[in-house]
């Protein structure tokens, strides 16, 4: 690299970059592809020195084509042609339910670890919604039996989770 080659480029880069730019904007759309496509071809520029000493014209038209051709490139390229640019970003998260379902099915495993008495108190007072003394009637014991067995069916439940690891 000759001592005078970085000022060429430098040269170079200041005269004819700005319309480089705008010419690939044109022939893009994109900023930011086109700041790329200029750093690209003013790289190849530096890599082959006999286009440095050219005259003006004949540089810029080196460039030209090289900027079109790169793009042109880029365009036929498989990235380019299976990549869609989104303002979106796909990865976003979204709720799905996996919780919910998990905690239900530890929930229901939980339930049925639990004597037939203990989980239909349980399941009446508070999956169904029931007050005592409805679960009472319907299951034809006094209300002392049906609170006596909600205090047993929730240790007995509290128990079965621990052993799952789901509570301490």
């Amino acid at each position: 690299m000759s001592t005078e080659q970085p000022d060429l480029l430098r040269a170079l880069h200041d005269e004819h970059s700005g319309a480089l730019t705008r010419f690939v904007y044109s022939l893009t759309g994109d900023n930011a592809f086109a700041e790329d496509i200029v750093q690209e071809t003013l790289l190849r520029a530096w890599k082959h020195p006999d286009v440095l000493e050219q005259s003006t014209g004949s540089a810029r038209a080196w460039l030209f084509t090289v900027a079109r051709n790169l793009v042109i490139d880029d365009r036929r390229s498989a990235r380019h042609r299976h990549e869609t640019a989104t303002g979106v970003v796909p990865e976003r998260p979204s709720p799905d339910g996996t919780d919910a379902v998990l905690d239900a099915w530890l929930v229901s495993d939980a339930l049925a670890s639990l004597s037939e008495e203990h989980r239909v108190v349980l399941v009446h007072t508070y999956y169904l919604g029931r007050s005592v003394a409805e679960t009472a009637t319907v299951l034809g014991v006094p209300s002392g039996t049906v609170k006596s067995r909600m205090h047993y069916a929730l240790r007995a439940m509290r128990l079965a989770l621990q052993e799952r690891g789901v509570t301490q």
